[in-house]
């Protein structure tokens, strides 16, 4: 059906779909094939071949954060639109799909949108893939979230349309248009979303280590210099029933008091009430400062294991101070489509918000988001304040790297695709195949019994055996290897030998016992498992090294004590001022550049003020000319009273006057006679005037009114003399300002 002129020009009040309706007006119509073929999706994309352009103005711009030229398979990015100042748009529809496809079918469609602000985007009714405007109003910039299709997707197109007043601009290799495509993935890696089974066989364990490089070097912004440290890092390998944290999710309970306080207590007791889904619990311990060269601690790391139906790994770990920001991995699949285990999993890690504190800085002080948000990846153009602003909205350079290694398999693998020789080696079993399928006509000598194994801890090491090759009979037929190898672990470690001791990884090293010359450094281990035959354990349980953080330091300039407790505020209410001071402990004082008081703002609750009035006016003329009368005088109120101070006092006072005393007796009588209300027989007065505008609009004011002669009557000089013009006065708005 086509659109009329008149519904061309209402096109301003409607949906983005109404927008491009009115677009296709200009456009010829589909044939009956067509409509059915494509739907209003592909009426949308072929206004878009056909419509007007813009073609090589910027106007408009259609970004991907950090502007990537490749995509990661089920990878999530924010994707948002927006106009350079002063253009505006007021609507928009935002498609993705495959490269070369025309959109007639749902497959040409490529990953999926999610919705970041409901009350500014929303999917297109009549095209549900497509994302358009809630409402039609002038807007500069809008943002969604865009997870990638699974591997083998090739390269995707992400295109937009704007409608600026009636008109829909849209441009195919413009501005308005990105082009991504599939990252080749690396040897072992995990390139799909994680399919609906995992079909390894087995199990895996792997270790996890972290190192943080959230730094004032490389983050110098507002960088915390005191206090800045790592949470205990806190995760778990887990089937997909259970999710730990997710981009678009909200915070559970425990994810926020990680995210605000760093603390893992509360995720840990609602991981373990998980059950069979959770395989291993993961934890590290925190670290104090975030920073520190790997020669003086190193990077904690911490095992876990992964089998067919608990294949996915999570975990996250607080930046302190910061409002409730985190790094992490979730659900990162470690299965690979080939039936095996990832080798290897590198990953730069980036901040992220969970969602239940609004602060913008590190320091912010604590405000609760109010109704809680859902977790999102910061950006660089979050807010001017933020430690990570950039006014080009670059890529925020990763706080963290994890490295996720495998360091063993058990029992009888399945993978498709074999893994490298030293990664075979690495993981044969411990069971040593008994049955011999040497060539009759190769003659070795007997094997030599194992080597001792190359680690002399627990870290994962080999032994060897070895046998000569002392004839071949038939060169024609190849001779196997004359050397075996097998995995193996220092002594006490291994957890097949029953027998003897079980002992923990090496907790990391603690820091130097210096901050400045040579020290010592020590680590911890302990037992997990004594022998079954009731002896004693007499493995190392601890060991101490040297340790030198800085060779040029021969004297510690600095030491100083702790802080002091704060002191109390300086007044007992309203604003004030607190302080706290440390000592220093070492005798060189010239050297040394550190504060040893620190004062802080402190509020106390709010002082009572008092009622506050001003001075009192002159008293008012006295309304009787003679006899007994009144005067006033007023005041008024220029602060009311606050937080319980003294209430206001009286605005309005009055007194007696007395003029003259007025005649009496015969002459009273005669006055009385010659008097009518007050006024002289004979003199004609005017009558009583309306009463003044108040003087004031409130705190007491005085009004007035008047009556004039008229006409003074013709005889003695006392009538004259009582013949006179009269005013009365009154207070009036008395009330408090």
């Amino acid at each position: 059906m086509r659109l009329s002129a008149t519904s061309v020009r209402m096109s301003n009040a409607y949906l983005i779909s109404s927008f491009v309706c009115n677009a296709l007006a200009f456009v010829e119509e589909p044939t009956d094939k067509q409509a059915k073929s494509d739907g209003y999706c592909g009426r949308i994309l072929r206004a878009q071949t056909q419509g007007t352009r813009r073609d090589g103005y910027n106007e408009f711009r259609l970004r991907v954060e950090g502007d990537p030229e490749n995509y990661q398979p089920a990878s999530t990015y924010r994707v948002s639109l927006y106009a350079s100042s002063p253009s505006y748009f007021r609507g928009f529809t935002l498609i993705a799909l495959k490269e070369g496809k025309e959109g007639t079918t749902d497959d040409d469609y490529a990953g999926k949108f999610q919705i970041i602000d409901e009350e500014d985007t929303q999917f297109m009714t009549n095209c549900p893939p497509a994302v358009t405007e809630s409402t039609p109003r002038r807007r500069t910039r809008i943002q969604v979230f865009w997870t990638a299709p699974l591997s083998g997707s090739g390269c995707v197109i992400l295109k937009a349309s704007i409608v600026q007043k009636r008109i829909i601009y849209f441009q195919d290799e413009g501005s308005l248009t990105v082009r991504l495509c599939e990252k080749e993935a690396g040897f072992g890696e995990s390139t799909d979303k994680p399919p609906l089974e995992c079909c390894a066989c087995g199990t895996a364990k792997y270790r996890v280590t972290f190192y943080g490089n959230w730094s004032e070097k490389i983050h110098p912004k507002d960088y915390p210099r005191r206090a800045n440290h790592w949470s205990a890092l806190i995760g778990a390998s887990h089937s997909r029933n259970y999710v730990l944290w997710e981009y678009g999710g909200f915070a559970s309970e425990g994810v926020k008091q990680v995210a605000e306080l760093g603390s893992p207590v509360k995720m840990e007791e609602e991981i373990r009430q998980k059950g069979d889904d959770v395989l291993t619990v993961i934890k590290t311990k925190a670290q104090w400062p975030a920073w520190q060269p790997l020669n003086v601690r190193a990077a904690p790391s911490a095992e876990f294991s992964v089998d067919r139906t608990r294949h996915l790994m999570s975990f996250l770990s607080m930046l302190g101070p910061s409002p409730d920001w985190n790094v992490g991995l979730s659900a990162e699949d470690l299965c690979t489509k080939e039936c095996g285990w990832v080798q290897r999993l590198e990953q730069d890690l980036i901040p992220w918000d969970a969602g239940t504190d609004s602060g913008v800085t590190y320091e912010s002080p604590n405000n609760p988001t109010i109704p809680q948000e859902r977790i999102r990846p910061l950006t660089s153009l979050d807010h001017p304040q933020s430690p990570f602003y950039d006014t080009e909205g670059g890529p925020i350079t990763a706080l963290a790297r994890v490295v996720v290694e495998r360091i063993a398999r058990k029992g009888e693998q399945c993978n498709i695709v074999p893994d490298t020789v030293d990664d075979i080696v690495a993981d044969i079993g411990q069971e040593e195949k008994e049955e011999d399928d040497t060539p009759e006509t190769c003659i070795y000598s007997n094997w030599s019994p194992w080597s001792a194994c190359s680690s002399a801890t627990c870290e994962k090491g080999r032994r060897m055996r070895q046998r000569m090759l002392k004839a071949q009979l038939d060169l024609s037929v190849p001779c196997p290897h004359t050397q075996d190898f097998k995995p193996c672990m220092g002594p006490g470690c291994s957890e097949e030998e029953a027998s003897t001791c079980m002992m923990s990884e090496w907790i990391s090293w603690s820091p130097c016992s210096v901050t400045c010359g040579m020290g010592m450094r020590s680590r911890e281990r302990y037992i997990k498992q004594f022998p079954e035959d009731g002896s004693i354990c007499s493995l190392n349980t601890e060991e101490t090294e040297k340790c030198v953080v800085n060779e040029d330091c021969y004297t510690i300039p600095c030491m100083l004590s702790p802080w002091s407790d704060w002191s109390d505020c300086s007044v007992t209410c309203g604003k004030g001022l607190r302080t706290r001071q440390r000592m220093l402990k070492s005798l060189d004082l010239g050297e040394c550049t550190e504060e040893l008081d620190q004062v802080e703002r402190c509020m106390q609750p709010e002082c009572p003020m008092d009622c506050m009035v001003s001075e009192w006016t002159e008293w008012s003329e006295c309304n009787k000319s003679c006899g007994k009368g009144h005067t006033i005088r007023t005041r008024v109120v220029e602060l009311e009273p606050q937080f319980g101070g003294e209430p206001c006092p009286e605005t309005v006072q009055r007194k007696k006057c007395k003029i003259r005393k007025c005649k009496r007796g015969s002459r009273a009588s005669e006055e009385k006679r010659r008097l009518r209300g007050g006024v002289a027989v004979g003199c004609k007065m005017r009558p009583w005037s309306s009463w003044t505008e108040c003087t004031k609009h409130c705190g007491g004011g005085i009004q007035e009114r008047f009556m004039l002669v008229k006409k003074k009557a013709k005889s003695t000089p006392a009538q004259v003399t009582s013949c006179q013009d009269r005013k009365e006065i009154r207070a009036c708005n008395v009330h408090p300002c």
